[in-house]
């Protein structure tokens, strides 16, 4: 019987997969490249990350509300893009950039990155906010080719820290004379 009892283990264990290692499963969606945002870099990043990713969440997550920080976000437009699209200077908020990012990715290929390169760049710490200057190159791939894909010129970032993170509250953009910029890039989508 003892024996009987031995060939049956035997034969269970070595019948199923019992220490045989599985398959990993695929990820069900990408990972983000977001991190809280400690550092005004980390914020930068976060940014640069939200437009290569195309992640709506992610990019409004940099910039400011009114309910977390006392400060609620605005945005000054470059005057060539104010005189083409007035709403830009109607009291520009996180769902109207909400809704010109939207607008925006739905518009670039998924398999197509916006590439944000910032260079010249200079921080300056306050204490509890900062202010961040550079010129950007921004590269949006979109699918249609009457609108221009390569926008230029200089932001001024006011930033911002309430409990240890980082963000956005105030941007100004400033158009560089022979390029699109930005502002005119949200006014487009918006």
């Amino acid at each position: 019987m003892k024996k009987l009892f031995f060939i049956f283990i035997t034969i269970l264990i070595s019948s199923c997969d019992l220490f045989d290692t599985r398959v990993a499963e695929h990820p069900q969606e990408p990972g983000s490249d977001y991190q809280t945002a400690f550092t005004p870099d980390d914020l930068i990043s976060n940014l640069i990350n939200s437009l290569k990713d195309k992640d709506s969440k992610n990019y409004i997550s940099c910039l400011s509300g009114s309910s977390v920080t006392n400060k609620p976000f605005s945005f000054s437009p470059s005057s060539e893009a104010l005189s083409q699209f007035p709403a830009l200077g109607d009291n520009w908020t996180t769902t109207n950039e909400s809704r010109y990012f939207s607008n925006m990715i739905a518009k670039v290929p998924d398999e197509s990155p916006i590439t944000l390169v910032l260079s010249n760049s200079v921080l300056s710490i306050h204490g509890e906010t900062a202010t961040y200057v550079a010129s950007y190159s921004l590269n949006v791939p979109l699918n249609d080719v009457t609108i221009p894909s390569n926008y230029q010129g200089e932001l001024i970032f006011e930033l911002v820290t309430y409990q240890l993170t980082w963000s956005i509250y105030f941007w100004q953009d400033i158009k560089r004379i022979d390029s699109p910029s930005w502002s005119e890039l949200k006014g487009r989508f918006y």
